[in-house]
């Protein structure tokens, strides 16, 4: 059975589709160094004292009766030539395309985390596949979803506005990746 909310975000996401399918297939692995060569990215780690073992707290879930709270992250390895650094979190066991839930860039080249509830300072969002800015949060329904939490270092800022379209930010990362880390966790309804 099919949530209203669900219902509401079918046209938001049809219209990405395309543009999602290529972006993720760009930021799955490789970045073009600004050559157009593919690069594999330098590895970077992600951790999170929020997911014990493996799994997303109700709390940060949609579960949670209209909380809006994203998890801790930290990261460290970012490569030599980090300009800034840029987060998505995507469910990779929607069908077709991810869904995108948040995707936060230009933070700060140096900065190692990302605080309970709390955007970096100078940081900004992009629209999510909900077509609003910010951490929407995953609401997986009749079986346990896989939720992704990636951190991306670029060699450039992205330099496009709070809120600027999915699309346009995320291939400006797809462009500009040096390095990757991620997390991946179990959300359950």
């Amino acid at each position: 059975m099919t949530s209203g909310r669900d219902r509401t975000r079918r046209p938001l996401r049809a219209r990405a589709a395309a543009a999602a399918v290529l972006a993720v297939l760009t930021l799955a692995g490789c970045g073009t160094a600004g050559y157009g060569a593919p690069v594999a990215p330098s590895s970077m780690s992600v951790s999170s004292e929020a997911f014990v073992s493996g799994m997303l707290a109700q709390r940060y879930t949609c579960h949670a009766h209209g909380a809006k709270m994203n998890p801790s992250l930290n990261w460290s390895g970012a490569p030599p030539g980090t300009k800034s650094l840029a987060l998505i979190v995507d469910d990779s066991s929607a069908p077709i395309t991810p869904t995108i839930y948040w995707l936060v860039f230009d933070i700060n080249p140096g900065a190692t985390d990302l605080q309970e509830g709390s955007l970096p300072t100078g940081a900004r969002q992009a629209l999510n596949s909900a077509g609003t800015p910010g951490y929407d949060p995953p609401c997986p329904q009749g079986r346990p979803h896989s939720y992704r939490f990636t951190v991306y270092a670029l060699n450039t800022t992205v330099k496009l506005a709070n809120g600027a379209p999915l699309q346009s930010v995320w291939t400006a990362i797809a462009a500009a990746t040096i390095g990757r880390g991620r997390i991946v966790v179990t959300g359950s309804p």
